[in-house]
């Protein structure tokens, strides 16, 4: 029989400053070395070992080894939600350095929030969806909207039919807006990488819009131009 849920572990866990910072990179979607993270979080390998081992044990991440490397992940999307959410509310960290004032903009103007869209972008093209009634109020997918998402390449009937919702809004927590979660808004994510409209930057959450996805997105989903730049 359940009483209620037991907050305190999971937030005794991220609350540790390395913890998070793990926690923040990973919410990118993708498995990363250890190595990567412990140079994220600015630690040693075996602070990062001991800390990664925490967090496994605590259920908010999934390890693999290959080859000589082990790499880490979110147990679960949901973890990428709750990551978010918090950064909501919580106080922003003065940059410290040019680099580090350079790396917040990157993230503010676009980034991935586990496999879906976040900052400036992931904002505007929720903006658009709705704009342009693809996407009701409600968050249903419209007639015509299931043809411009069919255009792209992206079957709705099929994502409709998976277990995970096929829409879900997320708040953003820089720009405190919501932009489009689920199914839906992960296949448009991944669209826009296999199309070459956006790429990663090297050592972080943070996208660059490309020319070609500057065009493509402008043409495709009426993205003003200078939100997707």
């Amino acid at each position: 029989m359940i009483a209620d849920a037991d907050i305190s572990s999971p937030a005794a866990l991220i609350g540790d400053p390395t913890r998070a910072t793990f926690l923040m990179a990973l919410s990118e979607g993708r498995s990363l070395p250890a190595s990567e993270l412990a140079q994220r979080a600015g630690v040693s390998a075996s602070t990062a070992s001991v800390q990664l081992a925490k967090l496994v044990e605590g259920g908010l991440l999934e390890a693999e080894r290959n080859g000589r490397h082990r790499y880490y992940r979110l147990a679960d999307p949901s973890i990428a939600t709750a990551i978010e959410s918090l950064a909501v509310i919580a106080p922003r960290r003065p940059a410290s350095s040019l680099r580090q004032a350079r790396a917040g903009s990157e993230l503010q103007a676009a980034r991935t929030c586990y496999d879906h869209l976040a900052g400036a972008l992931g904002v505007a093209l929720f903006e658009a969806l709705r704009r342009q009634r693809l996407l009701t109020t409600g968050l249903e997918v419209t007639r015509r909207g299931a043809k411009r998402f069919g255009d792209l390449g992206i079957d709705v009937d099929e994502l409709a039919g998976r277990r995970r919702p096929l829409t879900r809004r997320c708040l953003d927590w820089t720009e405190r807006r919501h932009h489009l979660a689920g199914s839906l808004g992960a296949a448009l994510a991944a669209r826009c990488f296999e199309l070459g409209w956006i790429e990663r930057l090297p050592s972080s959450r943070a996208l660059r819009v490309t020319e070609k996805g500057r065009r493509g997105l402008t043409r495709a989903l009426a993205i003003s131009p200078h939100r997707a730049a």
